[in-house]
């Protein structure tokens, strides 16, 4: 009975965006982990808060920044 209850409550749809902003979290853990950002809480928690209130075009903003640092970092 519970498991007819979820779904009447939360709809199909709803569980796919659910699944894809949480591999989205997880590949901007994955690539923040490997632009080796400061230890500061603030830096994380504003690049995962971007992601979670925008989304697919947050990681893209951040996907842009790190080819960014990284082409900044090759001509250096």
């Amino acid at each position: 009975m519970p498991s007819v209850l979820l779904v009447w409550l939360i709809p199909p749809g709803t569980i796919i965006l659910l699944l894809t902003l949480a591999i989205a979290l997880y590949l901007t853990y994955v690539e923040l982990r490997e632009l080796e950002p400061p230890p500061s809480k603030r830096w994380w928690a504003w690049w995962f808060s971007l992601v979670f209130f925008t989304h697919f075009v947050g990681y893209l903003v951040l996907r842009g920044y790190t080819a960014y640092r990284r082409s900044q970092q090759a001509r250096a």
